[in-house]
């Protein structure tokens, strides 16, 4: 047989195509083809070749030099040229914060460490958003506003110089670790619990409440609160087709990743990483984005590993952009107060997020649903499957609608009843957070110190909330306290202590084929006035007597057995 040379090299031409773009698109339609929504079919945003060094603008890869100016000058360059790549080689690039700009893929070369700069002067002071509300905060090391086309590409690791911007609570260090931080210079709280980069950072709440009550309205009028004033690391505002593929991101000043009012976005390959005892170190926080795509992540984090949010309050409400039509897939979280989490900022809505296939060692709790009076807003159609969890110090799954705190606290009395220290209820209006049409489904779970918390409003319940195929192994089981239209089914919740179902106020529940552990005694318990309509079946359609503890309060009728 013979072999033409020219067909060889049109053969792997094809090949090389194929691995950059058909392949690729391949295995987006793998993450979006089943989606139980609908969901525009997610596009990878595309480059010019033209390409920009930033040595060649005179950068100087030596961790000394500051080389801000030669990232602006190539990515302007690279911009007049209708776009392209801005390449960052190996090296140490010390610089300040990166504006980005439309067709623009920052890309990091094997060994490049983009430094950003300790010196907050280098931060100029802007009007964005911060836990959901506008806010006065210094630039994000990298920003952009709004944009289409935007990269940030490679092998490279992105550092924000978190250390200098960060306090830290006490609890959280060893004596060693606070003994540093004092040697370090700083200030400290007036009850020695937190340790400040440095007065006026200490200070700055204060400062910052004061020139909010005077009306002021100068930027420069916060400048004597910049210290304060941290920035998240990447804040990508109301930008459209953006790509986020490889590079590691970590020591964020605030949160770590922020895209807020995007659309169309990938995040794929990318690694977040912070200091555990990182204050507000989030991972990656979505804020009233749509049709998103983020799969093959790892996350590291002090805060939330991946959150999505929309907006707080009377603010979240009257912007008006919910969270929608978002796609997570075969993440890894190995540190973060949650694995997966929806607000406590959610006041414009979040719906039609898929979650699959992820993976949450030691996060402090799994999944993790927060919101709280005077939210308002909307959580619907979540749908969440295949979670694998270990070592999980509080709930592997928790909905809390009383984040601020206030939360009644469960107590067990004598008889294996539950108690609250408060059950105050209040007028329902556009501030009462509503959660509904929620399905988890296939959870693993080794050790965590509570299986599952479902805590509704009074007023509000949460409602119509499924967990099928659950398997966890914890302290405590599952309590349920104020939701409606609950579904358990093929549960297997192992727990050291208490019973494996504890229900308070709460109605339409359909409990069906759960594992009986032995000693289990007893395995249900029911309270509250307002519990009705308890359907037992399955192979416990018929438990009575002592597995089943039901409180004096509640109707005779409330349990029915199929």
């Amino acid at each position: 047989m013979r072999y033409s040379l020219k067909g060889t090299v049109l053969f792997l031409l094809l090949i090389s195509i194929c691995s950059s773009n058909g392949c690729r698109t391949e295995k987006l339609e793998k993450y979006t083809k089943d989606l139980p929504f609908d969901m525009t079919q997610i596009v990878v945003p595309k480059f010019p070749s033209h390409t920009e060094n930033i040595i060649d603008h005179g950068a100087v890869g030596d961790g000394q030099t500051l080389n801000t100016d030669a990232f602006s000058d190539a990515i302007r360059a690279c911009a007049s040229a209708g776009g392209g790549r801005v390449c960052i080689p190996a090296g140490i690039w010390l610089t300040g914060p990166i504006r980005l700009q439309s067709n623009i893929n920052l890309y990091l070369e094997k060994g490049a460490l983009i430094q950003f700069s300790y010196c907050f002067e280098d931060y100029p002071l802007i009007r964005t958003s911060w836990e959901g509300l506008e806010q006065v905060r210094c630039i994000s090391p990298i920003y952009g506003a709004g944009l289409e086309n935007v990269g940030i590409t490679g092998q490279g690791i992105i550092d924000g110089a978190g250390e200098a911007w960060r306090p830290v609570k006490k609890f959280k260090t060893t004596e060693r670790q606070w003994q540093e931080l004092l040697d370090s210079g700083g200030a400290v709280s007036g009850d020695g619990s937190v340790w400040w980069p440095s007065e006026q950072a200490m200070n700055g709440a204060e400062i910052v409440r004061e020139l909010k009550n005077s009306g002021a309205s100068d930027l420069q009028e916060y400048a004597i609160a910049r210290e304060y004033l941290r920035p998240v690391m990447i804040n990508l505002n109301n930008c459209k087709n953006v790509l986020l593929d490889g590079p590691t991101f970590q020591n964020s000043p605030a949160w770590n990743i922020h895209p807020l009012m995007c659309e169309n976005m990938v995040i794929r390959n990318i690694t977040v990483l912070n200091p555990w005892y990182s204050q507000n170190g989030d991972g990656l926080d979505l804020e009233s984005c749509r049709n998103v795509l983020v799969y093959d992540c790892q996350f590291d984090v002090g805060d939330d590993a991946i959150c999505i949010k929309s907006g707080k309050n009377e603010y979240g409400r009257r912007r008006g952009k919910p969270s929608e039509n978002i796609a997570i897939a075969d993440c890894i979280v190995y540190h973060g107060h949650g694995g997966f989490t929806v607000g406590s900022e959610m006041s414009g809505g979040v719906r039609n997020i898929d979650v699959r296939r992820c993976t949450f060692l030691g996060t402090d709790v799994g999944l993790r649903f927060k919101s709280t009076r005077g939210r308002g807003g909307v959580v619907e159609n979540i749908y969440i499957r295949d979670i694998y969890m270990k070592d999980i110090p509080t709930e592997a799954i928790r909905f809390n609608m009383f984040y601020d705190n206030k939360a009644p606290i469960p107590e067990v009395d004598s008889e294996g009843h539950i108690v609250f220290s408060e059950r105050l209820e209040v007028a329902v209006s556009e501030e009462t957070p509503r959660f509904r049409n929620i399905h988890i489904k296939n959870i693993y779970c080794r050790e965590a110190n509570q299986a599952v918390l479902l805590l509704g409003l009074p007023e509000m319940a949460i409602n119509n909330v499924e967990l099928d195929s659950i398997f966890i192994s914890a302290n405590a089981g599952l309590v349920c306290v104020d939701a409606d239209n609950i579904t358990l089914r093929n549960l297997k919740i192992v727990p050291e202590n208490g019973p494996v179902l504890s229900l308070l106020n709460s109605r339409n529940v359909l409990i069906q084929d759960v594992v009986l552990p032995e000693d289990c005694k007893p395995f249900m318990v029911v309270n509250g006035k307002k519990s009705a309509h308890i359907r037992l079946k399955g192979n416990i359609g018929a438990i009575r007597g002592e597995l089943v503890a039901v409180g004096k309060e509640v109707s005779s009728d409330a349990l029915i057995s199929d």
